[in-house]
């Protein structure tokens, strides 16, 4: 049923305009970039927040990278072949079917981009309605390209939130306490990496 899905995604995506086509063959190779030009922006803003702000900006980053990992980890247990070989019948991939050995399940730039969404949603909570559907258009496009199933994505997402949730909320207070001793400590390194935190009236 999965292959099924795959094929009628992959025949959609040949039966699009070639305008459409290299527009999601961009994204699905760079779009993760713009999830760490968020990244920046939300440490930067962190700087003259709270030391809870600027941890959850801090752990961003290092939470997604968590998830990045795990789904490695499960890369290399689980062996899936990428269905731009497995599948017979199906529409050629839209970019270069990934190396065998490179394999399938679950999807990396899936797992990294929900991580990212969920990691960046915590500390920014305003820009879910950007990161989310980014996550989502990102794991589409891995499937639209012909590189994976869509049970790679959706366990992907799966994984990114779940992984990125629980080191954030486990990272928290001892990254908070570690922000809080640097901006105290008054070390220009420190200082600058941190920023100063909120003004005295905005911390009332």
């Amino acid at each position: 049923m999965d292959s099924d899905l795959y094929r009628d995604i992959t025949d959609f995506a040949h039966d699009n305009p070639s305008w459409l086509q290299h527009l999601v063959e961009l994204w699905t190779e760079v779009g993760l970039v713009l999830f760490g030009v968020l990244f920046v922006v939300c440490w930067w803003r962190a700087r003259r927040a709270g030391s809870t702000a600027m941890a959850l900006a801090l752990l961003a980053p290092l939470a997604t990278a968590a998830a990045y990992i795990s789904s490695e980890v499960i890369k290399s247990l689980v062996d899936e072949e990428r269905p731009c070989r497995a599948v017979k019948g199906a529409a050629t991939s839209l970019i270069t079917c990934p190396a065998n050995g490179d394999w399938s399940f679950p999807s990396n730039h899936a797992t990294i981009a929900g991580g990212a969404a969920v990691a960046l949603a915590l500390a920014w909570p305003r820009i879910w309605a950007l990161t989310v559907p980014m996550a989502l258009l990102m794991a589409f496009s891995r499937v639209y390209v012909g590189v994976h199933y869509p049970h790679d994505v959706a366990v992907g997402l799966v994984l990114g939130t779940a992984v990125a949730f629980l080191v954030t909320k486990a990272g928290t207070r001892p990254v908070r306490s570690l922000v809080e001793s640097m901006r105290a400590g008054g070390n220009g390194a420190a200082l600058w990496l941190t920023g100063p935190g909120a003004p005295l009236h905005a911390r009332r």
